[in-house]
């Protein structure tokens, strides 16, 4: 196994619920490096992975949603 491959192998990735979102926009300020708010106020994740170093942010700020609307999935490549 090459180094890093563990960290190939799973990728996590941020989904809103967008029923469930009510736009209070902690999400974008707890990890503003990802999610970015639309007009309106709400968030816009990425469609890409979630960077490992940004994982416990990642972590603080679905944890933190007041809604419960913020999600991140974890799914194995390959």
């Amino acid at each position: 196994m090459t180094p890093g491959h563990a960290s190939d192998a799973a990728q996590h990735r941020l989904r809103v619920d967008p029923i469930a979102c009510r736009a209070h926009g902690l999400c974008a300020d707890l990890l503003p490096e990802l999610i970015d708010l639309d007009e309106w106020g709400y968030p816009m994740p990425p469609s890409t992975a979630v960077p490992p170093a940004l994982l416990p942010a990642a972590h603080r700020a679905v944890t933190a949603c007041p809604t419960l609307a913020l999600h991140l999935t974890r799914s194995t490549a390959g």
